[in-house]
């Protein structure tokens, strides 16, 4: 919103005339150099000696195809850990009081927010796998949208990460000139996963704002978090407020394929010196639906996430007429690989984190189902954890999904024609492994499931499961405040998220990394983040403000 603009009115979504006035204003999108930094930029000179970042990581040599294998974790070395702030009371150890009780005030503004978000809903930043079909043009757009809604967050230092990336940072208490060797992160990305337009009941980029729901592409992944950080932090700012320590703001734009902006950005910040204190990105959300006996609200902040990793299976043949088919095709002998990987269940177990959530859920677990939930707490920290694992693994996808490795065939590909024998076929895996297992164990067993070696397993992508941030800190306290403020109702319970995220890329220079989105998702929204549907309601979007106002106004000094 406008320097000049009190936030308690409502203000027009951005026109299309104002978006092209600011984007004439704007440098031009990448040219696949990276720019000479403006006399605004970050500043150069760290507090503390630069150490010198290592060669990149070699890259893991793929089973059959090594040619095209891209590993994509650990783009620095591992720094110190950040020392805890000194606080006369930790946050947690006392009651809660909110430094804003959440009120009218911040309705109206949420409806303010809820018209950025329109706005930039409409605006197509689709990621692609291929850069070449990349639209450089919509993301020039959104940069000059979010520059016309946040003036004062445009006025703070920054500098691109990446082609489309931007890094900002917000100065904390003390010299501009001298960064915080322990600041905060805050993340959020600008592009969103492609969509299929038969699927949705109307434009998925409309953005129309119905019965108090803001609909469209983005709305949950991750454009409403980025219009939550955003407001949150342009309306402190023109309340004067200044940050204990130093705030770095990074909004991704590959978060859906590749995360190289993001690594882009931990680069930059690994030369700077700089260890976070804390980083928080998207990830868990306020759930209602999501364990059995439980009527409360549940935040599930995530503290650690699955690794990832993505496989192409190829199978060729001679091809020719499809009247004279062989007895294996391609495209039969890819079927039969897909069947066996989709019939195979990966072994389940019940993570430290996942027994820590279900510690702090089953003690308010009600009725049958609630009792069962709590028998299963019971054998999951001991020696029938197997026992309480197997229980989990038949509760449903997202159940399943916290206990094991888990894989999806998301897409195929055979014969360029009806009448065509195809002389190759591939399937594309994509695949999420559990804490507790590795990349190298998931791609053997895999190799051994599918038990044919006429199928080749390329690995296009790879990253470890993450290490598992604290829940006795700090800075997971602090968020557990935060929560408190938006939702006086939830219970605060770790999360490990089954979704791959930009802040995996932040665990090399940072202890504490967590993902939470602070908004209400029933599961048909959960579902509909890369499906159909995607929606997010004005009051869940007024609430996540207020929730990073909350964040940024009890960080530590």
């Amino acid at each position: 919103m406008s320097a000049d603009i009190d936030p308690t009115e409502a203000i027009p979504q951005v026109t299309a005339e104002m978006i092209a006035r600011a984007a004439a204003r704007q440098a031009p999108p990448s040219e696949r150099e990276a720019p000479e930094r403006e006399a605004s930029a970050v500043p150069a000179t760290p507090q503390r000696p630069v150490p010198q970042p290592p060669a990149p990581a070699p890259e893991r040599t793929a089973p059959t195809r090594t040619t095209s294998t891209r590993t994509t974790d650990r783009p620095v070395a591992e720094q110190p850990a950040a020392p805890d702030a000194v606080l006369s009371a930790r946050p947690g150890s006392s009651p809660f009081v909110p430094s804003e009780p959440y009120g009218d005030r911040h309705t109206s503004a949420g409806h303010i927010a809820a018209g950025h978000l329109s706005s930039l809903v409409q605006i197509p930043t689709v990621s692609v796998w291929d850069p070449q079909y990349l639209d450089h043009e919509s993301f020039a757009r959104h940069r000059a949208a979010l520059a016309t809604f946040y003036p004062r967050v445009h006025a703070l230092q920054s500098e691109p990460a990446g082609d489309h990336g931007l890094l900002y940072r917000w100065p904390g208490r003390g010299r501009q000139d001298v960064l915080h060797p322990y600041p905060v992160v805050l993340l959020a990305h600008q592009d969103v996963a492609p969509v299929r337009a038969a699927d949705w009941p109307g434009n998925p980029f409309s953005g129309e704002i119905r019965d108090g729901v803001v609909h469209g592409r983005g709305t949950l992944d991750d454009k409403g978090a980025l219009v939550a950080v955003l407001d949150a932090v342009e309306t402190l700012l023109g309340e004067g407020f200044v940050p204990e320590r130093d705030i770095w703001l990074f909004f991704g734009a590959d978060e859906e394929t590749t995360g190289d902006s993001a690594q882009t950005a931990v680069r930059r910040l690994y030369e700077l010196g700089v260890r976070p204190w804390l980083v928080l990105d998207e990830g868990g959300s306020v759930a209602t639906d999501v364990f059995p006996g439980i009527d409360r609200r549940t935040a599930l902040v995530g503290v650690a996430e699955k690794g990832l990793v993505g496989i192409n299976l190829y199978t060729t043949d001679v091809g020719g007429h499809a009247s004279t088919p062989g007895r294996w095709t391609a495209t039969t002998r890819l079927a039969r690989a897909v069947t066996r990987v989709g019939r195979h269940r990966f072994t389940a177990r019940v993570s430290a984190p996942t027994a820590e959530m279900l510690g702090k859920v089953a003690p308010g677990a009600t009725g049958a189902k609630g009792a069962t939930l709590r028998v299963v707490t019971r054998v999951a920290a001991g020696p029938l954890r197997k026992l309480a694992a197997w229980v989990l693994a038949g509760g449903g996808p997202e159940a399943a999904a916290t206990v094991r490795t888990t894989v999806s065939v998301t897409e195929l590909e055979g014969s360029p024609g009806a009448n065509v024998a195809a002389a190759t076929a591939r399937a594309r895996l994509d695949v999420r492994v559990a804490l507790g297992d590795t990349v190298d164990k998931t791609v053997a067993r895999l190799r051994r499931v599918i038990r044919d070696k006429r199928v080749e397993i390329e690995v296009v992508e790879s990253t470890e499961p993450s290490e598992v941030s604290p829940t006795d800190s700090q800075q997971f306290a602090l968020l557990g405040e935060a929560v408190g403020a938006a939702y006086p109702d939830a219970l605060v319970v770790p999360y490990v998220t089954p979704s791959a995220t930009d802040a995996r890329r932040f665990t090399p220079i940072s202890d504490h990394v967590y993902r939470f989105s602070p908004f209400v998702m029933t599961r048909e929204q959960r579902q509909s983040a890369h499906g159909s549907g995607e929606h997010l309601s004005v009051d869940s979007l007024s609430r996540g403000v207020h929730f990073y106002r909350e964040v940024l106004r009890k960080i530590p000094g």
